[in-house]
């Protein structure tokens, strides 16, 4: 799909959406297909070429919409309310135009930032305590911002050093191994779990069971 088809198809699939939300009134909330109706229409064996984007939407129509069970109905009561806005269906379709992976600060700075400052906000709105902020409270930070200049840092730093005669790296600081919170296991359970182990554990070298191994004797 090239941009200018991106394009064009992206305003028609957002004139259908609007136009979806304008008449939703006018659909039953439940879906009053019967089970396995939708899968009767489709076609047995997968496309070997892709279908015109007008085709596609006709199939939306024809197919999908009548199997949909419209969560966004105002006639619709059940399980929670509707959880869609047209403010936040252009901000799905920002994300996945942009489609970062914000795993970590460094993936994408701004998507971190971002959503920490506005978690932030949420904090203040909520009346929590000052201490669940993040970046307020660097230490309880859930994100990698505090820590990725330092780690980018390190080639650096070695660099610098190497520059000045130094020989070797500083000796880095002992680490505390964590204490763990489950409570110590008795011998005696220690014992049965071993046993339990090595009766359940399969050999390496055991070939498959014969039928023999399961006839009647």
């Amino acid at each position: 799909m090239t941009p200018e088809e991106f394009r064009r198809y992206g305003k028609e699939l957002v004139d259908w959406i609007a136009d979806y939300q304008e008449r939703i009134e006018s659909f039953p909330v439940l879906s009053q297909v019967e089970p396995g109706a939708i899968r009767k229409r489709l076609p047995v064996s997968p496309p070997e070429t892709g279908e015109r984007f007008d085709a596609m939407m006709r199939d939306v129509e024809e197919i999908v919409l009548p199997g949909i069970t419209h969560w966004q109905s105002p006639s619709f009561f059940a399980y929670f309310p509707s959880n869609s806005s047209g403010p936040s269906v252009l901000g799905e379709l920002l994300s996945a135009g942009l489609g970062i992976q914000g795993m970590i600060w460094a993936t994408s700075p701004a998507a971190t930032e971002l959503e920490t400052h506005v978690l932030d906000w949420l904090v203040d709105m909520l009346g929590l305590p000052k201490a669940e902020a993040s970046f307020r409270t660097p230490p309880r930070a859930p994100s990698s911002a505090p820590f990725s200049p330092r780690a980018s840092a390190r080639p650096r730093t070695a660099r610098i050093r190497r520059a000045a005669g130094a020989t070797s790296s500083p000796t880095p600081r002992p680490r505390r191994t964590p204490r763990s919170r489950k409570p110590p296991r008795s011998r005696e359970s220690e014992a049965r779990t071993s046993v339990w182990w090595r009766s359940t554990k399969p050999s390496p070298c055991r070939h498959p069971p014969s039928k023999s191994e399961f006839a009647p004797t």
